[in-house]
């Protein structure tokens, strides 16, 4: 079997060897993503739902980007996973609008929030500024928290960080792809993808783009994934820097996020997760529904990572019966 230095080196000879057609490489993989864009068919733009632009200080100072959007009853917080921002949530934020108050936050050095380093990219600082943003955006009444893969771990380090959070201020919680632990070991995606990429880093920007669509495809989404829900989270991903990649794989290697069930426990929680993950296989979902008390376990036939804009209906409508049963 190939060693994986010997697939890191090959991986680095074959960027190295297509750098001669970079050019056009770039040019045809614009014009192709605009094709996409042209046929996509939605009524709003993808990247163009805004709202109120906030910051909020990190204890270390790092400004945390949110968006808030007005409106009636509880307020739910959106916090998005690894190398994404809070476009992951387009089509929860349009169906969800009038319907909830909605809080969108960008994790630290993603989107327009600021950077962090190394030291300063843990879980715990993740979980730190969703406290933060719940306390300066989310001071009064009931408060529903949305998590996507990373975004789900950072909810759930809350819970062990702020259990008390889980008893007056926090009502619901909804995990969406996501783990609490024995990931690297069960993960084919990362078990086999994150180590050639830390080790490719050198190209890693440049190797990103050359194939970016068809690596997103293989990996984030189901067999029959509709390309133009594809398009969008490349288009998300490709704006996250390299740093991210690197700065936040630690937080996957040794996942411990068991001991904050307790305080979920405590609130109305669903857990969703395509049946073909391979980010965050669906047994991991399953495993965190028979360990909150509970928990709905929504399982989403044949999608993949990025559920919530492959099959977006039924995440919002998860979301949607979370938010009935606290009112």
């Amino acid at each position: 079997m190939t060693s994986l230095a010997g697939r890191v080196a090959a991986t680095a000879g074959a960027f190295a060897a297509a750098g001669v057609a970079g050019t056009a490489a770039t040019i045809l993989r614009n014009r192709k993503a605009e094709q996409r864009r042209l046929s996509r068919g939605e009524d709003v733009p993808f990247g163009s739902v805004r709202g109120d632009s906030y910051y909020v200080s990190a204890a270390d100072d790092v400004p945390i980007h949110v968006e808030v959007d007005e409106g009636p009853g509880p307020t739910i917080v959106f916090l998005h996973g690894w190398m994404c921002d809070l476009d992951t949530w387009h089509f929860q934020r349009l169906a969800l609008r009038d319907h909830a108050r909605l809080v969108f936050m960008e994790h630290r050095s993603h989107g327009r929030s600021g950077r962090s380093g190394p030291r300063n990219s843990s879980l715990h600082d993740m979980a730190d500024d969703v406290r933060r943003v719940i306390d300066a955006h989310a001071p009064d009444g009931p408060v529903v928290l949305v998590g996507h893969s990373m975004g789900g771990m950072a909810a759930m380090q809350l819970a062990q960080l702020a259990p008390e959070l889980f008893d007056d201020r926090i009502a619901g919680v909804v995990l969406v792809s996501t783990s609490a632990g024995k990931l690297m070991r069960r993960s084919p995606a990362l078990r086999f993808i994150v180590p050639l990429v830390k080790a490719a880093t050198p190209l890693l920007d440049w190797g990103r783009e050359f194939n970016s669509y068809s690596v997103i495809r293989r990996w984030a989404f189901g067999p029959h994934a509709q390309s133009s829900r594809v398009d969008m989270a490349d288009e998300m991903i490709l704006r996250a820097p390299t740093t991210v990649v690197l700065n936040f794989y630690d937080n996957f290697v040794e996942l411990d996020l068991g001991a904050g069930l307790d305080a979920i426990s405590r609130c109305r929680t669903a857990v969703v997760c395509g049946t073909k993950d391979v980010m965050t296989p669906f047994g991991h979902s399953r495993w965190l529904a028979r360990h909150i008390t509970g928990a709905e376990l929504v399982p989403v036939n044949d999608a993949g990572h990025m559920v919530m804009l492959e099959e977006h209906e039924q995440v919002t409508e998860a979301i949607e019966r979370v938010l009935k049963d606290i009112a």
